[in-house]
Order: C-alpha cells, then sequence, then structure tokens
C-alpha cells in the first residue's frame, strides 16, 4: 500500500502565494539536479542558463475563462454560485453550483442582466448540466460578469484577468490554468528561442480534478476524473524525431507531462490522439516521454506531488520542498517554480 500521509509535509500559512509577481519570470526558481542531487536557488529568468540549445519545451495552450459566476435564484432571489467546467455545446455547460441543494431540474438563475440559466440534468458528483440564455457573445459576457475560477487558497481575486493565464495561452476550456507556464514573458520565450530551444504545443483542459483532494489513505483507490487533451499529427511527430536526435524533452507542468504519457506506447513513441485522460501517475511508474519538468510547487498528499516524486522520488522530493519552506519559497498556483532535470 502507498500511502497518502508519505507525500505530506508541513506547509506555513504565510508561503501560500496570494498574488502573482511582477514582471512573471522574476519568481524563484529552485533548480534540482538529479544525478548529483544538488539544488540551486535561482530566479525563473536564470532558466536559460539550464537549457541546453537544443531542448524542446512543451508547453499547454489551453486558457481559462472568468468561469466563476455570481447570481440569484429566479423567484425567491437566493443567492447561487456557478462554476462552469466543460462546455457541452454552445449554450450548455457542466456546472458545479453552491448550495446545490437550490438547483433541481428545471430551476432557473440569473446573473445580472446579461445572463439566465435553466438547470437541465443533474449528474455524477451533484454536477449540474445548465443551459444559459444571452444575447450576444458568450465569452464577452463572462469577461464582463464573471471572475476567475481561482483555488481556494487564494483569499482574493485578481485585478488583471489575464495573469491567471499563460502568455501563449489560446484554446479556451479549463477551470484552472496550467500554473508552471504563468512564469513565461514573450521576452524570455524570445531568448530561449534565439538560444535554440525549441517550444512544442499540446491541449489539456484543467477539470474539476485539479481541486479534488485524495481522501483514501491507499492512494490507489483514489479516482482520477478525466480531462480533454489533444496532441496533433505535426506536434507528435516533430517530438518523435527530436527523441531520436537525443534532444532532451522538457515538460512544463504537470499537464503537458500528462498529455504526452497519455499519447505515447510501450516504446515511448507519440501518437496525435484526441479524448479524454484519466491517467494517474505516483511512485513506480516509468515515464516514456519526458527528460525533465518545470513545475510549481504542489499540495500536501495532491496529485501532482505524487506525479513529481514519480518522476524525482518521494524521498527527494520531500527533501525538496522541506528545503524549499526552509529557504521560503512561494508556494501553489501564484508561487514559485522548480526545474528538475
Amino acid at each position: 500500500m502507498m500511502k497518502k500521509s508519505d507525500f505530506f509535509y508541513e506547509l506555513p500559512e504565510e508561503l501560500i502565494a496570494q498574488h502573482p509577481v511582477e514582471p512573471r519570470d522574476s519568481s524563484r526558481l529552485l533548480v534540482y539536479d538529479r544525478s548529483k542531487k544538488t539544488i540551486q536557488h535561482k530566479h525563473f529568468y536564470d532558466i536559460i542558463n539550464f537549457l541546453r540549445d537544443d531542448d524542446v519545451l512543451v508547453i499547454n495552450n489551453t486558457k481559462v475563462l472568468p468561469v466563476r459566476l455570481y447570481g440569484n435564484k429566479e423567484g425567491t432571489n437566493g443567492k447561487i454560485e456557478f462554476l462552469l467546467l466543460k462546455r457541452l455545446d454552445l449554450k450548455t455547460w457542466e456546472v458545479v453550483l453552491k448550495p446545490g441543494k437550490k438547483a433541481k431540474v428545471g430551476s432557473k438563475f440569473v446573473f445580472g442582466n446579461e445572463l439566465k440559466a435553466t438547470v437541465v440534468k443533474i449528474i455524477e458528483g451533484g454536477m449540474r448540466v445548465v443551459e444559459f440564455e444571452y444575447d450576444g457573445v458568450f465569452e464577452d459576457i463572462l469577461n464582463r460578469i464573471g471572475e476567475m475560477p481561482l483555488p481556494h487558497y487564494i483569499k482574493e481575486q485578481i485585478k488583471d484577468k489575464d495573469r491567471y493565464n499563460t502568455v501563449y495561452a489560446e484554446y479556451t476550456g479549463s477551470a484552472a490554468a496550467p500554473t508552471a507556464g504563468l512564469h513565461f514573458t514573450p521576452e524570455l520565450m524570445q531568448k530561449l528561442r534565439e538560444k535554440g530551444v525549441a517550444f512544442a504545443e499540446v491541449l489539456l483542459h484543467v477539470g474539476l480534478g485539479t481541486f479534488r483532494p485524495v481522501k483514501e489513505e491507499d492512494i490507489l483507490n483514489h479516482q482520477m476524473h478525466s480531462e480533454y487533451y489533444e496532441i496533433d499529427e505535426k506536434t507528435a511527430e516533430f517530438l518523435n524525431q527530436a527523441k531520436k536526435q537525443g534532444r532532451r524533452i522538457i515538460a512544463v507542468g504537470t499537464t503537458s507531462v500528462r498529455v504526452l504519457e497519455s499519447c505515447s506506447d510501450e516504446n515511448g513513441v507519440l501518437h496525435a490522439k484526441t479524448g479524454e485522460t484519466n491517467i494517474f501517475i505516483y511512485p513506480g511508474y516509468k515515464f516514456k516521454v519526458i527528460d525533465g519538468l518545470i513545475t510549481n510547487f504542489h499540495l500536501p498528499e495532491s496529485t501532482l506531488i505524487m506525479l513529481v516524486s514519480a518522476f524525482m522520488g518521494r524521498e527527494e522530493t520531500i527533501a525538496m520542498y522541506n528545503e524549499a519552506v526552509k529557504e521560503k519559497y512561494r508556494f501553489f498556483s501564484f508561487g514559485d517554480s522548480t526545474f528538475i532535470f
């Protein structure tokens, strides 16, 4: 049995980052060399000194919309909170509601003067399928009245909604940002390209699983939520060629890892795919594609710290996290970063 408590570390609350730093690449960077088992304390803009001129960075180009809505129940004026998770068609979404008891099939809700919603179905986990009514462009309405779906440990909304997206975000559909990419600036990316570093784009829409804690003490009993992903033929072929040439494949974020490992066969060959993945990566997993990982510091006992532990070893991971606590790094979504290679 692999226990959830094996992935616990003590984190003072004051180290949970509440705001992003400016500029983006001025965040701190903990660099961990797996072969030498050494740690260096740098800033994210220093990552150019640790990347080779033929490295390939795999980035997730998903984009987060401001999909947290606050409104009222029609007829009673009771308050309601919507978190939009997955778009099913032009006007229909899967959503999480608070309080859920107010949302029986047929219940109607209003959000200001621009948006109405009707519950059409109750689905697994207490989520609802709702149909929206509106005039105009839905994304424009969300940008006006919605809030970014920041994690529960961030207590205030951010003034600049774009700050919870990467500078290369393109395809809307995520309920949370792939936060490892938040540290990149256009200028840093240009410097990396000039050095010879290549960028390859994949897509994974981050869903409810990001917020879901591991409740089972035996982690093998944990059920992952599925998330939509894509990797196209051109990208798969480029990465396969890079592997043959001995170039390092470095995933920017755990979401990129999950796409790559979901799309590779047992020989590490990537195939163009689209679909849903519920891959759960924990110690004992044999990585088939990646050679390095850029990622933020994750919650204790989360599936994300388990993925990092699978890549660098559980004891090494906990030791690295304890060092980061000692050095007062900033943790979680708006926090600092690691480069593990």
